[in-house]
C-alpha cells in the first residue's frame, strides 16, 4: 500500500498505458484521478473531463481535483494527443503538423505541470512522473518497421527527449520545494501491432519480447511513492534491455 491515500492525477487515464497506471495506483493504496477527453465527469469517482490542450480545461480540471480532495500528491503526464497523419514518414511531414504535435504533446505537458505545481508548491509536497520513450534516449531502429505500414515519427523522438530535460530542468527548480519529478522510458509495449512488426522488434531486445502495459506501471508508482523520496531528475528506462545493448 505504498501510495496509500494519495490523490493522483493521471491525463490519459482512458489509454492502454493510462488505465494501467489507475489500476495500479488503486492496488496500492491511492486514488487515482482519471483526467481524458471522456472518462465521464464524477469526481467522486475519480473521474474529471480534461482536454491537455486547453489551458483553460487544465485549470478547471485540476481546480476541481483540489477542491474535492484538498490536496494533489501526485501526476502522471500520460496524455497522447496526435494528429491524423500521425504516421507519416518524416518526407511526407508538413511543417504545420510538426508544429502541431509540439504544442499538443510537449507544450501540453508544460501546461498541467505549471498548473499541478502551483498547488504542490503551496503543499510543500508533491511527486510528478512524465512518460517519455527510449526513442527520447536513443535513435530509432527502423529495421524493426520494414516490411509494414508503420514508422516512428520524428516528432515523437524529438518531443520524449525534451520532456526527459524539461523533467530534470522541473526537478532542479522545484528541489527546495520538496516536489519531485521524473520520467519513465519505456520500450515497445505490445498493443496488438502487426505481427511482422512484433516479431522484428522483439528480435532486439535482450528479454526477446515486447512489453506489457502492467510492467510499465509499477515504475511510475514508485516513483510517485515515498520509497522513491530521494529519487528526482532520474530517468527510470523499462525497456527489455533494448537501450543496454
Amino acid at each position: 500500500m505504498t501510495l496509500k491515500n494519495k490523490i493522483i492525477i493521471v491525463t490519459g487515464g482512458n489509454g492502454l498505458l493510462g488505465r494501467s497506471v489507475i489500476a495500479r495506483i488503486t492496488a496500492e493504496g491511492g486514488i487515482g484521478i482519471n483526467a481524458d477527453l471522456n472518462p465521464g465527469n464524477d469526481i467522486a469517482k475519480g473521474m474529471i473531463c480534461m482536454d491537455v490542450t486547453d489551458e483553460a480545461s487544465v485549470i478547471g480540471a485540476v481546480d476541481c481535483v483540489y477542491k474535492a480532495y484538498g490536496k494533489i500528491d501526485g501526476l502522471v503526464n500520460s496524455a497522447y494527443p496526435r494528429t491524423a497523419d500521425w504516421g507519416n514518414k518524416f518526407e511526407e511531414v508538413s511543417t504545420a503538423s510538426w508544429n502541431k504535435n509540439v504544442d499538443m504533446q510537449m507544450n501540453s505537458v508544460f501546461t498541467v505541470c505549471k498548473k499541478t505545481l502551483e498547488i504542490m508548491k503551496s503543499q510543500r509536497s508533491g511527486a510528478i512522473v512524465n512518460i517519455a520513450s527510449i526513442y527520447g534516449i536513443v535513435a530509432p531502429d527502423f529495421s524493426v518497421y520494414e516490411g509494414t505500414s508503420l514508422t516512428m515519427p520524428a516528432a515523437y523522438a524529438s518531443i520524449k527527449g525534451g520532456l526527459i530535460n524539461f523533467s530534470k530542468y522541473l526537478a532542479a527548480y522545484f528541489g527546495p520545494d520538496n516536489i519531485r519529478v521524473n520520467c519513465v522510458s519505456p520500450g515497445g509495449i505490445f498493443d496488438n501491432q502487426t505481427p511482422r512488426f512484433v516479431e522484428q522488434y522483439e528480435r532486439k531486445p535482450p528479454l526477446r519480447r515486447m512489453g506489457l502495459p502492467e510492467e510499465i506501471a509499477p515504475a511510475i508508482c514508485f516513483l510517485l511513492s515515498d520509497d522513491a523520496s530521494y529519487i528526482t531528475g532520474h530517468n527510470l528506462v523499462v525497456d527489455g534491455g533494448w537501450t543496454a545493448i
